[in-house]
């Protein structure tokens, strides 16, 4: 059983929603990254998102798009996200760790030496946002050879007769895109979500996270009644770009997480 499966089993045993965050590694720097990172799973986040910065992030808004400029001027490399994992394993062997971001660097690093790396550093799933569904043979099939989880976005604009294809070799779980837009965007509306989740999870088994608009432990609260998880990047990484201090980051998260396990 990989750790992404065993921490929803878990979860669900508690009847409990995930809580999920993403930072972007080497954000405002690789030490400063770390030090946060290492900290998460005591302030209850259960599956940590990693962003592995690239120069041109199409989905990605305003702060996460500035994350990733901070780190690669910070001197942050594909190589250097996953001795960030290797890290963070050596103070946490559980928590389930995923890597997102764009195909070109691991494309530039070389597939077969990427998910052997990935495996080696304690990575269990990988999101790839430019990557559809058509070009599984690419990256997905490999990756689920290696033991790696491929974890596929749904949007409120995946039709009914698309949804199959997007599910067909998706492992791990869903990531439901709550609006339509670039990572950031607002107006959530928790309703249409909770339409949306119902018609997707009527046709995979698989647990579903929702992510994108969400800022608030209230925002956080009302998802984590409807869905598998909550997923929260682009409010922390405000903060860490306005230079809170690490304890206002922590304080802030801890409140997110105690929302999603109320």
């Amino acid at each position: 059983m990989s750790r992404i499966e065993a921490k929803f089993k878990e979860l669900r045993k508690n009847n409990s929603s995930a809580f999920v965050t993403f930072l972007m590694a080497g954000d405002p720097d690789l030490p400063t990254s770390l030090k946060i990172m290492i900290e998460l799973p005591k302030l209850g986040v259960d599956i940590i998102e990693i962003g592995m910065p690239f120069t041109d992030p199409m989905a990605d808004g305003p702060a996460i798009q500035k994350a990733g400029q901070r780190a690669l001027d910070s001197g942050t490399t594909l190589t250097k996200v996953l001795d960030l994992v290797k890290n963070i394993r050596m103070k946490n062997e559980q928590i389930p760790i995923v890597l997102m971001g764009y195909y070109n660097p691991i494309y530039s690093m070389g597939v077969e030496k990427f998910l052997a790396n990935a495996k080696k550093a304690g990575v269990d799933g990988l999101i790839i946002v430019d990557l559809p569904p058509e070009e599984d043979s690419e990256l997905c099939l490999p990756a689920k050879k290696a033991g790696l989880d491929f974890i596929r976005l749904a949007t409120p604009t995946t039709s009914p007769t698309r949804l199959p294809t997007v599910l067909k070799n998706t492992s791990g779980f869903i990531y439901y895109v709550s609006v339509a837009g670039i990572t950031g965007a607002s107006n959530l509306n928790v309703k249409e979500v909770e339409r949306e989740v119902t018609r997707i999870k009527g046709k995979t088994h698989l647990p579903m996270c929702v992510g994108f608009g969400i800022k608030t432990p209230s925002d956080a609260k009302k998802v984590a009644k409807i869905a598998d998880g909550v997923v929260v990047g682009s409010a922390i990484i405000d903060l860490i770009e306005k230079e809170n201090s690490i304890d206002d980051i922590k304080n802030y998260i801890k409140s997110l997480a105690r929302a999603v396990h109320y």
